[in-house]
């Protein structure tokens, strides 16, 4: 399981929910009455138009909805909250400002200048554009508390790891194409605590090519999870070669496996002694990791691999044992997460970007074209339902009792039963 989180599961506090693993709640949990069905013009409470652009997953505390969003050409970086009864935008807060940003290249497809989500706690809201700023919001009067902007990193095609919480820290991920590393950052003040490189050895020099010369090789979009491994706090995070185990309140490295693959994107998970990692773009294999090693422990701690339909963009999902990942190309598979044994691979069509949640006993998969696909779990495959919403979806949904927030190119919906 995820390290337990101080706030009440009917809140959706950071990227994929209250414990970092798209649950929105437990399987034994009572249904809060989600809505299976629905469309433009059925069970919509309110439609937000969102200026700029963003992809980040909306963060819900209180009456409260934040997310981010930038100008197309990444040059204003903006923090937005809403009012979550009525979708009326409260804040449109201009963090930062870059006079030069660097072209997302040939990601701008896929990637954005206000893809990380935020993170948010009673009384305060972290926003971050990777090496463009991070701020901290007071969620009251919308003024920043702190910022930074001197972390540096190049991008190369667009930050995307989002922030995470833990204890007094806030840490942030950055793998770019020139430098690598994790850094945790006083909550309260904003101030640098602690900044680990990553240490696998890249020996990409002389890699024939322009992914190894423009720095592809080295980069990762992952937002690390903190997982309770026997007890302990654990930071396991994916990275460009190689994936980690960080002791989150010191910033030392654990253990780490290396691997032939960089751009990684899916959040980590971790369950009875496994940590789940998908290892890149390129190979897009699946690892079942034991974290509980000291150094490279590729040849002594890997469980099992898979290669077959694993998702390079979708985060998995894992419930009652079984994984399910969505691959960019209209598959989602099924498999057994002790021994990584597919049970069922089926095409549902679309792609897949943004993440699926778990909530009221369903799967909802959110594809890039728009479509909603509601799947009931288990080792049969069974499609419950498929819905709508015009201009498609690069985020991931976020779920607040009995309703669904969905971010798709242009709006912000809160989807809820009548």
């Amino acid at each position: 399981m995820a390290w337990s989180v101080s706030v009440s599961r009917a809140d959706w506090p950071e990227f994929r929910g209250p414990w970092g693993d798209g649950r929105a709640n437990l399987p034994s949990d009572p249904p809060a009455g989600l809505p299976l069905h629905w469309s433009e013009t059925n069970n919509i409470k309110w439609k937000t138009e969102i200026p700029h652009r963003g992809w980040s997953t909306p963060v819900i505390l209180g009456g409260q909805v934040w997310l981010t969003t930038a100008t197309v050409e990444g040059h204003d970086y903006f923090a937005i909250g809403l009012d979550k009864q009525t979708g009326k935008i409260l804040f449109n807060e201009k963090v930062f400002h870059t006079d030069d940003p660097e072209p997302l290249g040939n990601g701008a497809s896929m990637n954005c200048y206000a893809t990380p989500s935020p993170a948010i706690e009673p009384g305060r809201v972290y926003v971050h554009f990777g090496s463009a700023g991070t701020a901290c919001l007071d969620t009251k009067t919308g003024k920043v508390l702190w910022k930074r902007n001197d972390l540096p990193c190049r991008h190369y095609r667009g930050a995307s790891s989002s922030p995470v919480l833990f204890e007094n820290l806030l840490i942030l991920t950055f793998d770019g194409a020139d430098l690598q590393y994790t850094v945790a950052l006083d909550k309260q003040t904003g101030k640098t605590v602690w900044k680990t490189d990553r240490s696998v050895v890249w020996n990409d020099e002389h890699v024939p090519g322009p992914m190894a010369r423009d720095g592809d090789l080295r980069k990762s979009h992952g937002t690390p999870l903190i997982a309770n491994v026997s007890g302990k706090p654990q930071l396991i995070s994916v990275g460009a070669k190689a994936s980690y185990g960080y002791e989150p309140r010191t910033g030392k490295e654990l253990w780490r496996v290396e691997y032939n693959d960089w751009s990684s994107a899916p959040r980590p998970l971790y369950e009875n002694g496994l940590a789940y990692i998908v290892t890149g773009l390129r190979a897009k294999e699946m690892w079942a990791v034991r974290p509980d090693g000291l150094g490279n422990v590729t040849d002594t701690h890997v469980a099992w691999k898979l290669a077959t339909h694993i998702g390079k963009y979708a985060s998995p999902l894992l419930i009652d044992g079984l994984i399910y990942t969505a691959a960019e190309e209209s598959f989602v598979t099924c498999l057994e997460a002790d021994t990584g044994k597919v049970v069922w691979t089926e095409r549902i069509g679309g792609k897949y970007a943004g993440s699926p949640v778990f909530a009221d006993g369903r799967l909802y998969f959110p594809s890039q074209e728009g479509v909603v696909t509601v799947l009931k779990p288990g080792r049969t495959f069974e499609v419950l339902a498929r819905n709508t919403l015009a201009d498609g979806f690069m985020a991931s949904p976020a779920v607040d009792g009995k309703a669904l927030y969905l971010r798709t190119r242009t709006h912000l919906y809160r989807v809820e039963s009548r």
